[in-house]
């Protein structure tokens, strides 16, 4: 097994200019708080070995140009463990990063609470969660990098709470460690690749890529809104993003089926291509933190004009609980960091098979609904396509909806209104045509925006 990097290698790897902040002084009985035999001799041959003097060194520094606070674990030091004098150090690092108005990126690589230092020891981690807290309070983005190993409370706080989580391949990554779980447990759920498949992490990011990946991320969260000098502190902009220019037909549809078969075409440029026209560069969050994955819901943020813009697209597909619920997480974070968001709208409808109603459908439309109305950060919305029902709508922003001439908007898909109004099969098309899905008729009744000076977006 290769020789795991330590701290400062790792430090090293991903950053320039590292300098460590001042540490606050803690004076410790013998043995610690427990008085548990042999654990100041335990210390100090950890710090003997490893060169540190506790199992976290925390600093400034700058990544691919942007300064942030790191948090780097050297799991050399008994495990990576969290005692009072790392919740000491923790403590600071946030703090620094308030106070300085920095970023905050979590190196993890630890076991999880020491066991020397008892439920002092565990109380950590409420700790760490009020400090992590008042850091998202603050609008400050935490970019979590999840080392091998990441268990216990370390993945429960530091890792798993951060906004963005990348991982490093094979990393052992799960709140049970190899020596506390069932002996029947599948080892490969405890992995970063089960994590990102699972919607728990973000991304696996091999080393060599890290340190652009990691600058990549913190210069999207950390970029000015268009029209300030400096980061937002109150977590919302007031200017909206421009509309993305049609990228399929231009001409309007004749009748309402016209427009379904538009929609419904796999010649009509779908959601990815409207998003490489759109951004210079963008990078993806992926999964609902909640153990699901959707990939026709594609998230994450971009750059438009040295701008960055959170954007959440459908991509033609019937959309999974937990597509609604990643948007709604991406929505959320890009409020808190005064980031404007870009909805692209494209799909049957929401899926209803009888495993979507057991990951819970409804109530994932419904905190979606509420997500885009509470929302103070700008959301515009282009409809691409289809638009199904309020599986559509819930993730189109009330008042700055545009639609392109390839798409419709409708209450219920023409056949399945048909089928509820004991129509024969050979009235779909006139039925469509009363529905009044097209694009005109949304302008005209006032559901979709009609821009001066132009028919659609």
């Amino acid at each position: 097994m290769a020789e795991r990097p330590s701290a400062r290698e790792v430090v090293d790897l991903v950053s320039d200019d590292f300098s460590e902040i001042p540490y606050p002084a803690r004076q410790s009985k013998p043995d610690g708080p427990l008085a548990w035999q042999g654990y100041d001799a335990s210390r100090a041959r950890a710090a003997e070995r490893t060169g540190e003097q506790e199992s976290v060194i925390c600093g400034t520094a700058r990544v691919e140009g942007t300064r942030a606070v790191l948090i780097a674990f050297e799991f050399g030091f008994l495990g990576g463990s969290l005692g009072e004098r790392t919740g000491d150090r923790l403590e600071a690092a946030y703090t620094y990063a308030r106070e300085n108005r920095l970023p905050v990126v979590p190196l993890v690589a630890t076991g999880g609470s020491r066991m020397q230092e008892g439920m002092l020891a565990l109380t950590q981690l409420q700790r760490v969660a009020r400090q992590s807290a008042l850091t998202r309070e603050a609008g400050l983005p935490q970019i979590a990098v999840l080392r091998d190993p990441t268990t216990g409370g370390g993945w429960a706080t530091l890792g798993a709470g951060a906004d963005v989580i990348l991982a490093l391949p094979g990393a052992q990554v799960g709140f049970a460690g190899s020596r506390v779980r069932p002996p029947d447990a599948d080892p490969s759920a405890y992995t970063a690749e089960a994590q990102v498949s699972a919607g728990a992490a973000d991304a696996v990011v091999r080393p060599e890529e890290l340190r652009r990946t990691l600058g990549m991320w913190l210069r999207l969260l950390t970029r000015p809104s268009a029209g300030t000098t400096d980061a937002p502190t109150d977590g919302h902009t007031t200017e909206a993003v421009p509309v993305p220019a049609p990228l399929g037909t231009t001409d309007l549809p004749a009748t309402g089926w016209d427009a379904v078969r538009r929609a419904r075409s796999g010649e009509r440029p779908r959601a990815a291509a409207y998003l490489d026209a759109y951004f210079t560069h963008r990078a993806a969050i992926s999964g609902d933190r909640c153990g699901g994955v959707d990939p026709g819901m594609l998230c994450g943020f971009g750059e438009r004009g040295g701008r960055t813009i959170a954007y959440a697209a459908q991509t033609g597909t019937a959309t999974r609980p937990a597509g609604y619920r990643t948007a709604s997480r991406l929505i959320r974070l890009a409020e808190r960091l005064g980031i404007p968001v870009l909805t692209l709208v494209d799909t049957p409808g929401a899926a209803n098979d009888a495993e979507a109603e057991r990951q819970g459908a409804g109530a994932a439309i419904a905190d979606l609904f509420t997500t885009v109305a509470s929302a103070r950060t700008p959301i515009t919305t282009l409809l691409i396509g289809e638009g199904g029902s309020g599986g559509a709508l819930a993730l189109a922003a009330p008042g700055a909806t545009y639609a392109t001439p390839d798409s419709y908007f409708s209450v219920i898909a023409p056949e399945l209104a048909a089928a509820i109004l004991k129509r024969p099969r050979e009235e779909v098309e006139a039925t469509a045509d009363q529905l009044r899905i097209r694009p005109q008729d949304l302008v005209e009744l006032g559901v979709i925006v009609h821009p001066e000076g132009r028919q659609l977006a």
